[in-house]
């Protein structure tokens, strides 16, 4: 088992900075998630650790050893792509069976390993089936049973659920979670998916650009985002942010007034979650406006109001009645309520918190 270390480390190319000055210890069996829109350098991230970039500075340790001119082979990492990386013309049984082969595993422990391995992913009835012959989730499985056969320090997981379709995403989601479980093995997964980050993740990393924005574990970062680009990018919907004003502890904008705020008068964002507000057609409320859509979603119904250029999203319960175009009424607790900083995004929540 390994605790990962990254200190000072960056990546460029050229001008392009790719990741800047990540710093961030990886405790010995954690699953920790590198979350960010395309381009924000978490792939890149994970392709320094198993060695498959060059690090413009910076040291990465793996355990005690710092492991930045060891060779891929030589870390005792095991990575799954998003592209699963399966060889078309072996079987199930010998795609898993593979990497032992390359680290010349001695024959006679392959059988048990290999199967082991299959065991854990449920793939048995597929052994001797060929890739083209598999569903996307069991070529997913296949790749992870390879990952798993030789039972790695470190697995490193690169999107490896974006080529599944919904259902399959959620039961395959389940069985990582269930494996990294059971196996106790240090795990970074990368993915663009909040959703995936939420629901898999000990602790967080939020990229933007190649610099880490905040890590925490997924409560952590929902119910406090740091600043408003971690706002917007967890939660579905993200969280709703206005840009206003407070005067007298009265946040104001178009059609918003709510009260009780300790903040000097000035420019700011209020930000709230669509379930920490609530819905009516009647006279009082914080917010109003025309319904501007609604939307099923089963369990409960999204409305969303448009005020002049800003969507604002309620979750309420699923028999709500109203109709698109109806004017209504949304009540939030300040209590409730988040306050950046307008010029630099920063949470002012998490300062008050401190004081």
């Amino acid at each position: 088992m390994a605790e990962i270390e990254l200190i000072n480390v960056s990546k460029s190319w050229g001008n392009f900075n790719a990741v800047v000055n990540f710093n961030l210890t990886i405790k010995d069996q954690e699953f920790l998630v590198l979350l960010g829109p395309s381009g924000c350098g978490k792939t890149t991230t994970m392709r320094m650790i198993a060695g498959l970039e060059d690090l413009s500075n910076g040291i990465i340790k793996i355990g005690s050893k710092i492991v930045n001119d060891l060779e891929p082979k030589d870390r005792d990492v095991s990575m799954v792509f998003q592209s699963y990386g399966l060889y078309p013309n072996m079987t199930v049984y010998e795609n898993v069976r593979f990497p032992l082969k390359i680290r010349k595993v001695p024959k006679e422990n392959h059988n048990d390993l290999v199967m082991k391995a299959i065991n854990m992913v449920e793939l048995q009835e597929f052994l001797q089936r060929k890739p083209s012959e598999l569903s996307g989730g069991q070529k997913q499985r296949v790749a992870l049973a390879r990952a798993l056969v030789r039972k790695p320090n470190v697995f490193l997981m690169d999107e490896p659920l974006s080529n599944l379709d919904a259902k399959l995403r959620v039961s395959t989601r389940a069985e990582i979670k269930h494996l990294q479980n059971k196996l106790k093995v240090t795990t970074i997964y990368v993915t663009h998916d909040q959703i995936e980050a939420m629901t898999l993740a000990d602790r967080v990393v939020v990229m933007n650009k190649g610099v880490i924005q905040q890590i925490g574990t997924p409560k952590q970062i929902y119910e406090r985002p740091i600043n408003t680009f971690v706002a917007s990018f967890i939660g579905n919907p993200p969280m709703n942010l206005i840009n206003g004003k407070i005067k007298d502890g009265q946040f104001i904008s178009d059609n918003v007034n709510v009260k009780k705020f300790n903040f000097n008068d000035g420019k700011y964002i209020l930000g709230f979650r669509a379930e920490d507000a609530t819905i009516s057609k009647g006279k009082k409320g914080n917010i109003k406006g025309p319904i501007f859509s609604i939307e099923l979603l089963g369990d409960a119904i999204m409305v969303t109001l448009k005020i002049e250029e800003t969507f604002i999203s309620v979750k309420v319960n699923n028999d709500f009645e109203a109709s698109m175009g109806d004017n209504v009424n949304i009540s939030i607790n300040s209590s409730k309520c988040q306050i950046f900083d307008i010029e630099n995004g920063f949470n002012l929540n998490l300062n008050e918190e401190k004081k």
